[in-house]
């Protein structure tokens, strides 16, 4: 009686070369996939394989070699990744702020146009701490204005908002629980003011159409008459937002 050999697991990565240059990438076991799917996430963790069930490290690694040109062209072609350091130049409501050290220890985080016109974002801390710190002050910022917008939506119609929270999702801009719960990301932020109001919008009108019917969108725009304007907006510029921090 011969007992079949298991299959060896999946290592959590493999590296190719490309132009002489190693490129890592994640292997990630998906049983629910029916094909392999390369993808570059907008968070800058890397690139990504999923594997189907059944697959195998040598079709995967096959498959990559095959896709790596399209990779290399999506990688060459995303923006650069913005630090939240100083001299780093991070959007604020749509307008662009330069990250400034204050040299204190201690204080808050102060957005400050310059006599010159000049838009800063003065941190306090060392400089270690400032990308966190600056994040949670964003984090904050974004709450504030999803919130104001959120409840001013779902006062036009009628209903109530249960809760907000902000996170940094990767792939939605926006949630909407049947619990009434909303969430959103926090990188909204850094957008123009009417792309965040659009958002908030949009995940009111679901608290009347859990969908994406018809008779959604018309709740939509009737609360953002800029729908339009702002999903063109958000799917020429929203992966850039993925770049700051």
């Amino acid at each position: 009686m011969f007992l079949r050999a298991r299959k060896k697991p999946l290592p959590d990565h493999i590296e190719l070369h490309a132009d002489g240059t190693p490129l890592r990438i994640r292997l990630r076991a998906d049983p629910r996939a029916r094909r392999y799917l390369l993808r570059l996430p907008s968070d800058y963790s890397g690139p990504v394989l999923t594997v189907p069930r059944g697959g195998d490290l040598e079709r995967a690694e096959r498959f990559a070699r095959q896709h790596i040109g399209w990779l290399l062209e999506r990688m060459d072609a995303r923006p650069d990744h913005v630090p939240l350091l100083p001299g780093s130049i991070i959007p604020l409501r749509g307008a662009d702020h330069r990250i400034v050290s204050t040299g204190k220890l201690r204080g808050l985080v102060e957005p400050v146009r310059k006599d010159d016109g000049h838009l800063e974002l003065q941190v306090p801390g060392a400089e270690e701490h400032m990308p966190r710190r600056l994040t949670t002050w964003l984090k904050g910022q974004a709450k504030a204005d999803l919130t104001a917008a959120a409840n001013l939506h779902a006062a036009k119609i009628g209903t109530t908002v249960k809760a907000i929270s902000v996170r940094d999702t990767k792939s939605r801009w926006g949630s909407c629980a049947t619990s009434g719960r909303l969430s959103f990301s926090w990188r909204l932020i850094l957008a123009p003011p009417e792309i965040l109001d659009y958002v908030a919008a949009h995940e009111v009108a679901h608290l009347r159409e859990m969908n994406h019917s018809a008779r959604f969108w018309r709740i939509c725009e009737e609360l953002a008459p800029h729908t339009g304007e702002a999903r063109a907006w958000l799917k020429a510029n929203g992966h850039r937002l993925h770049g700051y921090g």
